[in-house]
């Protein structure tokens, strides 16, 4: 396990499994159209030990913009309830190998806590690997991930959550909120790079959330999420991931800010960028579908007639 590296093997975890200060999460998390519930895949295969992190529950109950990042309140209640505390190692998968274990390894970062690292090639590789599966689920983890989900929700009502075993520190620099964007827009002085397919990018593929045009804000360059990773969803080294990058004219030596849809595949960017040595990358948490849905004005958005 390196510090400087954001991911760690099934081999690594394999070894230490079970250890007191490693803490594993899955944070499985899938598209509406796909018709799958991470939370009953969970329930039914997970990595033994693991407990869920529901990212449509750990959330900013504030908005309407989906799994946005909680309160700092809210979330270290949540961790709290895990059973997590700032002296242990965080292990974060998902059940597609990439994709929504980034933005958890993310809000660990920006609400402080460094010592969070992702599964490369996540509970497929573990699979693969050949290492003990549960398949059931303890009474205990159920209790631990519901009471997570209600302690975000008794923090939005204003109530102190009871015992809290981590404390966080909110990181400005790794976090962007749509005025910051907009004042991007007109300064340019980060790089914004977006995870979405070209296809949505460019305005001619729809996107999957209904009511949302297809486009990029003005300025952006693209480099799809899936490029992060190779054929078998492990992060690809140091040096193909630059050149990812370098392709589509990113200065890696210049400023950067990733998007996306909705802030989740934004982070598996800024795992990439992690990776080569860019450790202060913000995320745009509202991503296109909060841009999408200003007003057109000073601002405009690029969008196509695609249904």
């Amino acid at each position: 396990m390196a510090q400087d590296d954001p991911v760690v093997s099934a081999q690594w975890l394999q070894q230490h499994l079970g250890q007191p200060d490693i803490k594993v999460l899955d944070a499985s998390w899938y598209m509406p159209q796909e018709s799958r519930d991470p939370w009953q895949e969970y329930q039914v295969a997970h990595i033994p030990g693991a407990l869920f992190f529901d990212i449509d529950g750990i959330v900013n109950r504030a908005t309407d913009l989906p799994h946005m990042l909680p309160s700092e309140e809210a979330f270290a209640a949540a961790v709290s309830a895990f059973g997590i505390n700032n002296h242990d190692k965080v292990i974060v998968y998902d059940g597609k190998g990439f994709f929504s274990a980034p933005r958890v390894w993310w809000m660990f970062r920006v609400l402080g806590h460094d010592k969070v690292w992702v599964l490369d090639g996540g509970f497929p590789q573990w699979q693969a690997s050949g290492f003990n599966i549960a398949s059931s689920c303890p009474d205990d983890a159920v209790l631990k991930s519901k009471a997570a989900n209600n302690a975000v929700e008794t923090a939005y009502n204003g109530k102190l959550a009871n015992a809290v075993t981590f404390q966080t520190e909110f990181r400005p620099q790794l976090f962007w909120t749509l005025e910051k964007v907009k004042q991007n827009v007109a300064a340019k002085a980060h790089q914004v790079v977006d995870a979405r397919a070209k296809g949505r990018f460019d305005g001619v593929m729809p996107e999957p959330r209904e009511g949302v045009r297809s486009g990029h804000i003005p300025g952006t360059k693209c480099v799809p999420f899936p490029e992060m990773f190779d054929g078998a969803q492990t992060l690809l080294p140091a040096d193909e991931l630059s050149k990812k990058f370098e392709q589509e004219g990113i200065l890696l030596d210049h400023p950067i800010v990733v998007t996306c849809g909705s802030g989740v595949t934004a982070c598996i960017l800024a795992l990439g960028l992690y990776r080569i040595g860019k450790h202060d990358v913000p995320v745009y948490d509202g991503s296109w579908t909060e841009w999408e849905a200003q007003p057109d004005n000073d601002y405009p958005k690029v969008a196509s007639t695609a249904p």
